[in-house]
């Protein structure tokens, strides 16, 4: 595996962060701010640095490197692989009309099942329930392949996500990369260093992702009361204080984000599924916890991988870096300081990170965590 990472900053050129070497057929993965990917010239540019090159892209909330964390920008990373083959398909949820659910399974569908061996998955983050997308791409693979990824960031503006496979980056796309290969070696881990406070309400009123009542109150009245002054900067202020969910039928449980909120309705919009019946506690962290959590995930993934890494793709959610606020980078030096320097780091803050649970196979939809996926052959 060789790689090659470039980095447009605002209103400036392409600057190379490693050296310059001339990749075949590589797939080129693309991480930048929404404003900066709507350039018109973004896909043409890298068309002629990676003429051969597969290129996805997807826009986030903050682009990760080995060197650090950087806004209003794009990264490019480069993988040329010695012996794993990759097949790449799309869809668009928003040409479809399909629900996420079915919208998760087709796309899995479109790959080639046999000698599968992992999927990364770079979906839309506006209009998917993410939680029903991860159902759906469990559902085509019978939860016997790993799928990782996450779900594409604008900031904390929250206005739309861009995502596309080797055209101009576009709303409503979700890509998935299929890779297979005996000498592919993958790993994972996510950790979040998230803890619940204050007491724990029952979802009385929700649908798919909205939550519209708790205890029989109106969802974001009882929320606004809590946030007290902050309920002012609604909907970022929700990030620092996601909802802790557990459910009978669920085995762990899980944290949902707060993307969106709906003053008519007096409900919030979610990243993912709020079931009825489920029982739900406010969430904080600290800078210590976080980093604490990055640490945990590379040492974890690290473990589970057979091999030296080469590459490490993570997704860390938008969340995350609010708290971290100036001292965002800390949490990768974390996971740099486990893996090493001379692996290369991509990756991008999120809407919402793709991974199963630690020790587990079907992949789940998570909020407020560090998702780390190796790679290796």
């Amino acid at each position: 595996m060789r790689t090659v990472q470039l980095i447009k900053q605002k209103n400036d050129g392409w600057k190379y962060l490693s050296h310059k070497i001339v990749l075949k057929k590589p797939l080129v993965l693309v991480f930048g701010d929404r404003y900066e990917l709507e350039n018109d010239n973004i896909y043409e540019e890298l068309r002629q640095k990676f003429p051969d090159g597969h290129i996805v892209f997807a826009s986030s909330c903050g682009d990760i490197t080995t060197y650090f964390v950087t806004d209003n920008s794009v990264v490019a990373t480069a993988i040329e692989f010695e012996k794993t083959k990759y097949e790449i398909k799309t869809c668009n949820i928003l040409k479809s009309n399909l629900d996420s659910f079915i919208t998760g399974k087709n796309l899995i569908n479109q790959l080639t099942p046999e000698g599968l061996k992992h999927v990364l998955v770079i979906s839309e983050g506006s209009f998917i329930n993410g939680s029903e997308l991860t159902k759906g791409m469990n559902n085509a693979t019978a939860n016997k392949t790993l799928i990782t990824g996450g779900l594409c960031g604008d900031g904390d503006r929250f206005e739309k996500t861009l995502a596309s496979y080797n055209e101009k980056p576009k709303p409503g796309e979700i890509v998935a990369i299929g890779f297979y290969g005996d000498t592919f070696d993958i790993s994972f881990a996510i950790h979040g260093g998230w803890s619940p406070f204050g007491p724990e309400r029952v979802v009385t009123k929700s649908e798919s992702n909205i939550l519209y009542e708790l205890d029989g109150q109106p969802a974001l009245d009882l929320y606004k009361k809590y946030l007290g002054e902050k309920s002012k900067e609604l909907p970022s202020a929700a990030l620092l204080y996601p909802l802790n969910v557990k459910t009978e039928e669920e085995q762990h449980s899980f944290v949902r984000t707060i993307i969106n909120i709906e003053e008519e309705n007096n409900a919030m919009v979610l990243a993912g599924h709020i079931p009825e019946n489920s029982t739900v506690q406010l969430m904080m962290t600290n800078i210590d916890n976080i980093a604490n959590a990055s640490e945990l995930a590379a040492k974890q993934a690290l473990k589970n991988l057979k091999t030296k890494p080469q590459l490490a793709i993570l997704v860390s959610c938008i969340g995350r870096k609010l708290v971290l606020d100036q001292r965002v980078e800390e949490e990768i030096e974390e996971v740099v300081a486990v893996l090493g320097e001379d692996v290369t780091l991509t990756g991008f803050y999120s809407y919402g990170e793709i991974a199963p649970f630690n020790t587990e196979i079907n992949c789940q939809l998570h909020n407020q965590t560090m998702t780390i996926t190796l790679m290796s052959e």
